[in-house]
């Protein structure tokens, strides 16, 4: 696979990421599906072990997001900057503190938000704990997965 098609697969993983945080836009399926067409164009065994990963990755996924209390959605879990601070907070998190560093990188993105807009501590963490129950937590399940697979083709990618 040259160079060209790398990139493009890369920017597609990319676009998958933050889909993700973008409600109506099915990042997970974008992310999967810029593995399966690396994999189809590039058959090494390595390319479908990281298929195969993704396959199942994603589908434990969908069963965590299941398994979530039900959603109490408004028509977006949060605004556009909260998911900006939660999502930057999540990829900064995945590489500061490799790949579990995610999780806390999202809840001190959405922490971020509500302290620069309400100012007081209390009242900060408490209105993460509401942004986490309407709709974060799944959110949070899905691009965390979304990120281990985009590693894994990037490890398979640059080691492989």
């Amino acid at each position: 696979m040259g160079v060209w098609d790398l990139l493009l697969v890369g920017l597609v993983l990319l676009l998958g990421l933050c889909g993700v945080l973008v409600p109506g836009v099915p990042g997970s399926w974008l992310v999967w599906a810029a593995v399966m067409w690396w994999a189809l164009q590039d058959p090494q065994p390595v390319a479908w072990w990281v298929l195969v990963g993704a396959t199942v990755a994603l589908f434990l996924s969908q069963v965590v997001r299941w398994a979530l209390p039900p959603r109490r959605l408004r028509p977006n879990w949060a605004g556009r900057r909260m998911t900006v601070y939660a999502g930057a907070g999540s990829f900064l998190g995945f590489f500061l503190i490799p790949v579990l560093g995610s999780i806390p990188g999202f809840m001190a993105g959405i922490y971020l938000e509500e302290r620069l807009r309400l100012g007081r501590r209390g009242e900060a963490r408490a209105a993460m704990r509401s942004a986490l129950r309407s709709g974060g937590w799944s959110v949070l399940a899905e691009l965390f997965t979304c990120q281990l697979i985009a590693g894994a083709w990037l490890g398979a990618v640059i080691w492989g």
